[in-house]
């Protein structure tokens, strides 16, 4: 066992560590905010710009087609650039991307939201890898730091936005633009992580074919565990609110509520991955989240208003330990950063396309339905769905075909 106990990465000094590890928690806090941002302000837009409920409901659903779209592409170009150049690119077009979205046209909502939605895959996808790469011995203890770092910043900025437009009087517009000096911050720390870096620490191996992957009966768990759990997440965040009021809860109360189930997973966010990476058998984990989320929704089902606090605590728990687990999955799973990177652009690719499906079915439901009886139905069915790929996700292996050896466990 190793003495040393600091997040060192393998290849440098210890400056560059913690200029890496500030780096990752940039990316991180950038990866949802600008997205969650946009939820509360979607009437006070479609008053302003004149859109659709459909157009409006596309600034949801276009960042996850873009993660659709890019996460396969992600480690070819991280091979091709290298990892800091990569996400350094990343934060520059999130940056473009969030400004050309504040101004108060449908063209350039949309063409914005589709820029930063590109600029998030990426991020999505080579954190893990990176993480992999530089801080191997303590995997599960960074997975937890920067997953809990991009969901607090996903709760207070879905908290924070109509105040900023409101009371501070930014308007919509400044609500979202404020954003941007976050992908500013990460873009210099990136700048100078990048000029003070060892050209050697690039990972230029082989990268992992995308056919080897797509091969592995585990990684196939893994991916549907991680678009499952997406698709139950953007669920939540734009119609749990709905959910809450058709059971008499107010605008405000039904809000704070969803800021509630952000918050909730905080803890488990951070601890389920150093949970995880200390022992090779994560099925306990994915066993206790998915009776969590399945009682939650049961219990909004049922009708008892008076515990809903109680039942969006318990989805939120679960939501957290989910996409925690989802993480640790992409480098538990493999062995190389190059490994890790392709199982996390299969997954996130296909996984955020069956993700984007479930704003919009659950909200066709409602609308043929005249209630959320049949769609709190169907999400506890997913939930069940949920259990089974996790269950398959969480025995010990790797994705690659030499690879059925059970990992090692992380060092506490």
């Amino acid at each position: 066992m190793t003495s040393r106990t600091s997040l060192e990465p393998t290849t440098s000094s210890t400056g560059r560590t913690w200029l890496i590890f500030a780096g990752i928690i940039l990316i991180a806090i950038n990866l949802r905010a600008a997205i969650t941002s946009v939820g509360p302000l979607i009437g006070i837009i479609r008053e302003d710009t004149g859109i659709s409920s459909t157009m409006a409901g596309m600034l949801t659903t276009l960042p996850l087609l873009a993660f659709a779209l890019l996460s396969p592409m992600a480690p070819a170009m991280a091979k091709k650039w290298g990892l800091e150049t990569t996400l350094l690119l990343s934060m520059v077009v999130l940056t473009f991307g969030i400004g050309i979205r504040s101004i108060s046209s449908p063209i350039t909502l949309l063409l914005g939201t589709a820029f930063l939605g590109m600029a998030i895959a990426v991020g999505n996808v080579l954190l893990p890898s990176l993480v992999k790469r530089d801080f191997p011995r303590h995997i599960g203890l960074m997975t937890g730091t920067y997953s809990a770092s991009m969901n607090l910043l996903a709760a207070i900025a879905s908290g924070v936005s109509i105040p900023l437009a409101t009371q501070a009087g930014l308007g919509w517009q400044g609500s979202l633009l404020i954003w941007a000096s976050l992908s500013v911050l990460a873009l210099i720390v990136w700048l100078i992580q990048r000029s003070s870096s060892d050209k050697t620490a690039e990972v230029r191996s082989t990268a992992t074919k995308q056919q080897s992957v797509l091969r592995s009966p585990l990684a196939w768990y893994i991916t549907l565990f991680m678009g499952l759990q997406s698709f139950t997440f953007y669920v939540n965040i734009s119609w749990l609110p709905e959910i809450l009021r058709s059971q008499g809860m107010d605008y405000s109360a039904a809000g704070w509520m969803l800021s509630i189930l952000q918050f909730v997973s905080l803890p488990f966010s951070f601890i389920i991955p150093v949970l995880a990476g200390r022992n090779p058998n994560q099925r306990v984990l994915v066993t206790i989240s998915s009776l969590s989320m399945l009682t939650g929704y049961a219990g909004l089902l049922s009708g008892m208003s008076s515990l809903n606090l109680l039942w969006v605590m318990l989805v939120g728990i679960s939501g957290g330990t989910n996409f925690s687990l989802s993480l640790m999955f992409f480098t538990l799973r493999t062995k190389t950063a190059h490994e890790a990177a392709a199982l996390s652009g299969m997954a996130q690719s296909l996984g955020y396309l069956l993700a984007a499906i479930g704003p919009m079915l659950i909200g066709f439901l409602h609308d043929a339905t005249d209630g959320w009886k049949v769609p709190l139905m169907v999400l506890s069915a997913v939930v069940v769905v949920l259990f089974f790929f996790g269950f398959g996700a969480a025995k010990p292996g790797y994705t690659s075909a030499s690879g059925e050896s059970t990992p090692k466990m992380e060092k506490p």
